[in-house]
Order: structure tokens, then sequence, then C-alpha cells
């Protein structure tokens, strides 16, 4: 039976544009095999999607996604006090 999915520590930087180049040099290894995303555009607009693997398991997507979302809860929260 192969192990569950876990959440790893990353060291992805927080710069927009250094951040997709290391996943994009990640997913040309075969490292990085899905991605969920919200993207904030200019203009008050923003998108969201999927591809790869988290686009053929959703289920596995939203789990992602939910761990995100406690993340940033976290985060709110910290800066909050």
């Amino acid at each position: 039976m192969k192990p569950p999915f876990v959440l790893i520590p990353d060291n992805v930087s927080t710069d927009t544009v250094k951040c997709l180049e290391t996943l994009l040099r990640h997913a040309r290894k075969g490292e990085v095999i899905g991605i969920a995303f919200a993207a904030a555009l200019k203009r008050r607009a923003y998108i969201t999607n999927t591809a790869g693997e988290c686009h053929r398991n959703p289920t596995w997507a939203r789990g992602m996604v939910a761990a995100l979302d406690d993340q940033l809860a976290d985060r709110t929260r910290a800066t909050t006090k």
C-alpha cells in the first residue's frame, strides 16, 4: 500500500515571479504533477483553476486547497494580534 500524501515544508519564494519560476523548474523535472491555484490579477480580479493531477483528481485538490486555507487563516490570525 502506498503511503498517503503529506504536506511538506517548502522554500518557495514569496516573490510572484520567483515562485512561478521555481514551480516551473520542478514541473519540467517531473516533480510537480499537478497544481491548484488562485492568481490575483490587476484591477481587483482573480482567476482560479487546476491542472495536471489536481484537475484529474478534484477531491485531492480540494484537500490541498483546504490545507492552504488553514495556513492563510493562521497567518491572518497572527497578523491581527
